[in-house]
Parts: C-alpha cells; sequence; structure tokens
C-alpha cells in the first residue's frame, strides 16, 4: 500500500495494542455488517479496519475483503486472525485513509469504515478517495462517534481531550465526522449529490469481563488516545483526576449486573453511488 510515514496517526494507533479494545466489540461488528447487508460476492474495502472487527464477520458471510490500516501492528493481527480462521477471502494492509493510490478506480462493492478513516487527518481527501475506490451502484458506509453524545466513546475522548495539550494548527478533529453536515459537504465536494447521503443512529456495545474500573485500566494501558491523556495528566499530577473521571463515567455507563457491557451512539452515514 502507499507510503505512511507523514502521517500523525500512525505512532497513536500502533502505540498500544489496539486488539485489547477491539476483542470487547467483536459481537457489534459482526452485527453491523449483517445489519447492512455484505453478502457472498461482493467486494469489500474495510478502512481503518483494526485488526478485523467488521472485515473478518464480513469476510465470514462470503465477501472478499481487503482491510486497510494505518497501524502496521493492526495488519499484522488482522492477518493473523485470518489465517486462523482460515478466511482466505480476506487480507489486510498498510495504507493511508487519505490517499489510496495503490487501489483501483471503482474496485470495490461497499466500502466501509467504522470509528477507522474518521481519524484520518485529511477528511476531503478521505470522501474523496472513499468515493473513487467504489463502483457506480455500489455503497460507502460509516461509522462515526458524535462530538458531545452522552455515551461511552465520545466522553472518552471529550474526557482525555481536557488532560492533554492544544492540537497543532491545521488540526481537523476526528469528531467532525461525526456532524451530518460535515459529512454532506465533504462528500459533496467528491462529487456526490446530497440525495444519495443518508444518516441513522446506531449503537455498538463494548462488553467486557471485569468491572467498570478495570476495562478503564485496558483503556489506559492499550488505547492511544486515552494512554496519551494519561501520559499529560501524569506529567501535569492529574492522573489520579482522570483515573476517576473515567471510573465515574464506566460505572454510570454500566449495564450490567456481571461483568461491563456499555452501549456507545454513534452515526452511521451510507452513501449510495
Amino acid at each position: 500500500m502507499t507510503s505512511t510515514t507523514l502521517n500523525p496517526n500512525k505512532a497513536l494507533w500502533e502505540k498500544g495494542d489496539f486488539t485489547r479494545i477491539a476483542e470487547t466489540m467483536r459481537e457489534s461488528g459482526a452485527a453491523l455488517v449483517q445489519r447492512i447487508g455484505v453478502r457472498k460476492g461482493l467486494r469489500v474495502l474495510d478502512l481503518g479496519c483494526g485488526d478485523g472487527t467488521t472485515a473478518l464477520p464480513a469476510a465470514t458471510l462470503g465477501a472478499d475483503v481487503l482491510g486497510v490500516d494505518i497501524a502496521r501492528n493492526l495488519v499484522d493481527a488482522g492477518n493473523r486472525r485470518a489465517a486462523a480462521q482460515g478466511l482466505a477471502n480476506c487480507r489486510f494492509a498498510e495504507g493511508d485513509a487519505c490517499n489510496l493510490d495503490a487501489l483501483s478506480d471503482q474496485a470495490f462493492d461497499v466500502v466501509l469504515s467504522v470509528f477507522g478513516a474518521m481519524f484520518a487527518p485529511k477528511p476531503f481527501e478521505v470522501a474523496k478517495e472513499m468515493v473513487r475506490v467504489t463502483r457506480l451502484g455500489g455503497r460507502i458506509v460509516m461509522g462515526n462517534w458524535i462530538p458531545n453524545d452522552p455515551t461511552l466513546v465520545a466522553q472518552i475522548l471529550k474526557i482525555s481531550s481536557s488532560y492533554t495539550p492544544p492540537p497543532p494548527d491545521g488540526f481537523v478533529s476526528p469528531m467532525t465526522w461525526g456532524v451530518e453536515n460535515n459529512v454532506i459537504e465533504r462528500f459533496t465536494a467528491a462529487g456526490v449529490s446530497v440525495q444519495q447521503i443518508s444518516f441513522a443512529r446506531d449503537t455498538f456495545t463494548f462488553n467486557f469481563p471485569g468491572t467498570p474500573a478495570a476495562f478503564v485500566g485496558e483503556f489506559r494501558k492499550y488505547y492511544g488516545p486515552t494512554m496519551n491523556a494519561f501520559d499529560a495528566a501524569e506529567n501535569n499530577g492529574r492522573a489520579a483526576d482522570l483515573q476517576r473521571q473515567l471510573e465515574d463515567l464506566f460505572t454510570s455507563q454500566n449495564t450490567s449486573m456481571d461483568g461491563t457491557s456499555i452501549p456507545a451512539t454513534f452515526l452511521r452515514v451510507t452513501v449510495a453511488l
């Protein structure tokens, strides 16, 4: 795939081990690909795929799947998971959602990106590339976290950002992908009409076998944005405050009496080409 050395998100997502968080998202990933109608024979690109939370279920349904991610460790983990499950129709490669120059025009029936491409630094380029590689008659499906949403992930990112230094000039928050008008602006700039874009609220549920406090520990040790927030908080003597805020959040949103189960709302975007 294309060079990734200039993408500032590469270090973020290679930090820690996102597979530990992804393990808590598997059931919702499988449910989503079924809900959007992935089936045998479709060519699917999963962009910002991680280690395959939606890519592997799509391949299990019979689609021919390419997963692309900025993080080499997640690409390697995805290929190991596909091999372990005997899914010859699923492979993973390193690449940048802002520049998919190794992929041909109109190469895919479905371009899927669930909490992936939203983190790429150049959103207009992301939209342009997603449109370019999707065939006419195909579709793009994105799952994007919503800014200021009261549920889990939006609040994790909001809390974490309050402990970290201001972003550099020109930084575009990934949360802007959770605003419908921004999505419309980006895809219409890529040549799509407003009528081809639709939105729905959807839910991903995080299921973890331990307590909410233990689940916070997973994010602290393995999730790049939270790791960075704790690094900054420790430098300022505020790590205990951050820990307490996150534990309060996780505990208040836990719906399980045995372990941890926390639903998180996201914006599901569908672009029909």
